[in-house]
């Protein structure tokens, strides 16, 4: 039997939307009913999954959802014994946080929503932690035409939701990825981040796969922490991700247990971003439960204990292995070896 209960496990829900029919992709939706149910009968010796993060989109959830319809999915998720942690904002439908007034007041109003979402499943005692997961719904190309001003116009916009968050007893969480202008590098993070002013409102979200990309400097050379030959050498990476942790850490809120095969892609205007694989896949270059340590446990080694669920984000898996209950049992196990190793009992 586990020995530690906490940070508590939780499977996106987002999966099974992004890159499938609805968003574009080729494969039909899985819905979130499929994904509750594969994520409740997921289990590893007696340890079940706690709960699950949440996709703002239909048609998965509406974002406009109505009181009765947030009641009737605190009974699904009741139902099947999950909780829910973070939320995703769908921003990118909505505006763009350095954008004219017209695109970041769009941007604010879809957060306010989600906070609202948020606030009231907290309400009916079904989302005991977890932020709103943001970003600045911007290309990396377009920030960099005059990246001071940007980064001006990105801040206020993150600072107008902050204090909307903050009135409703939230936070919001910067998504550590690539392909996001202002976002696109670990400095520009923080100086986004230090900009907004608001360490204990708006912080910084954390995904294994995506944020430890930061350290190839894919779409900002000039702040690349490893050598341009670097071939993924245990010391050198080491020494990278210790650097990039130590930058990032404190403004860590949210943390996403990933795998990424260490690549960064991109087709036409669309800058690079980072693909996830699957937790067991053999080209993977992360060692999951390793490197969860460089985000769960501080510069000295010690469990921070700041983190209080962790998720697993996996995105574009066709339909036969989202479906597979196997794939959900995995991802299950690695995440329990993760909190046995970094997590604590309380």
């Amino acid at each position: 039997m586990a020995s530690n209960n906490y940070p508590k496990l939780h499977n996106a829900m987002w999966p099974g939307l992004v890159g499938k029919k609805s968003m574009g992709g080729p494969e039909a939706d899985i819905l979130l009913d499929q994904m509750l149910d594969l994520t409740a009968k997921a289990e590893v010796n007696g340890v079940k999954f706690d709960g699950v993060d949440l996709f703002l989109n239909n048609p998965h959830t509406d974002i406009n959802i109505s009181d009765d319809g947030l009641k009737a999915l605190a009974d699904k998720l009741k139902r099947r014994g999950l909780v829910v942690g973070s939320i995703v904002a769908p921003v990118w439908f909505f505006g763009s946080a350095m954008g004219d007034e017209a695109k970041r007041a769009g941007w604010v109003d879809c957060v306010a929503k989600t906070i609202r979402v948020a606030a009231k499943l907290r309400e009916l005692v079904v989302r005991p932690y977890g932020v709103v997961r943001i970003d600045s719904s911007a290309g990396v190309t377009d920030w960099d035409k005059d990246p001071k001003e940007n980064t001006k116009l990105i801040a206020q916009t993150f600072r107008a939701a902050g204090k909307i968050a903050k009135d409703h007893g939230e936070r919001l969480a910067a998504e550590g990825e690539i392909c996001w202008g202002g976002m696109h590098s670990w400095k520009y993070m923080v100086q986004t981040l230090e900009a907004v002013g608001m360490p204990k409102v708006v912080g910084f979200q954390a995904d294994m796969s995506h944020t430890h990309l930061y350290i190839l400097g894919a779409n900002a050379e000039k702040h690349r922490i490893v050598p341009k030959n670097f071939h993924w050498e245990p010391g050198a990476f080491h020494e990278a991700m210790t650097k990039l942790t130590a930058a990032l850490r404190p403004w860590t809120i949210d943390f996403h247990v990933a795998q990424n095969d260490g690549t960064a892609y991109g087709s036409g205007s669309h800058e690079k971003t980072g693909r996830h694989c699957q937790i067991g896949d053999p080209k993977g270059k992360l060692n999951v439960t390793r490197d969860a340590a460089y985000w769960l446990r501080d510069g000295n080694g010690k469990v921070t204990k700041k983190i209080k669920h962790i998720c697993w984000d996996g995105c574009m898996f066709s339909n036969e292995v989202m479906l597979n209950q196997q794939t959900w049992n995995d991802v299950l196990a690695g995440m329990i070896s993760v909190r046995e190793n970094h997590g604590w009992s309380a």
